[in-house]
């Protein structure tokens, strides 16, 4: 498929060119959160929503904006959220929340998957995040500053990124 080879370019460049600066900050002095996951089933979704709870009794100003593949019900239509129709052939996202979304300078960036989404990639490698958090794995490196090695569900990953994110000093 084309669009996803072009796609994949863009995100190379994305990279290279992406110069924000990046780096931890103590957990509590973080305002902003953003929170991005492809949208998996009807648990991922709560666990999702039950993070956001933490982080706003935190103080946190949480958004989020999930990834929705096809054929895949959007739980609630609580987030904003992308699809694949948003790709252009030349790999471009034509989704004005997707764009906003990599746009906001968020203190913490949460990537809330265990195997990684070009199209969320993407999102991460034009991200203005100071402090990208996700998965880790050899092929992520490049995408944030803090990853998580953790093999188990979706709720350990989310509460394996809380634990290590609110230690920052």
């Amino acid at each position: 498929m084309f669009k996803m080879n072009f796609l994949r370019m863009r995100t190379n460049t994305a990279l290279k060119k992406n110069k924000n600066l990046r780096a931890s900050m103590p957990y509590k002095q973080a305002h902003t959160i953003g929170i991005l996951f492809s949208v998996e089933d009807k648990q991922k979704h709560a666990e999702v929503k039950e993070f956001i709870h933490q982080l706003e009794q935190d103080g946190k100003s949480v958004q989020v904006l999930e990834y929705l593949p096809l054929k895949q019900e959007n739980y609630e239509f609580m987030f904003d959220f992308f699809t694949i129709k948003d790709l252009s052939f030349w790999g471009k996202i034509n989704s004005p929340q997707a764009t906003k979304f990599s746009e906001t300078p968020f203190d913490y960036l949460y990537y809330i998957d265990r195997d990684h989404n070009p199209m969320a990639l993407y999102l991460l490698a034009t991200s203005k995040a100071r402090c990208r958090v996700g998965r880790f794995t050899e092929a992520a490196d490049p995408y944030f500053e803090l990853m998580i090695e953790q093999n188990g569900t979706n709720k350990g990953l989310i509460e394996t990124m809380y634990k290590y994110t609110k230690q920052l000093r």
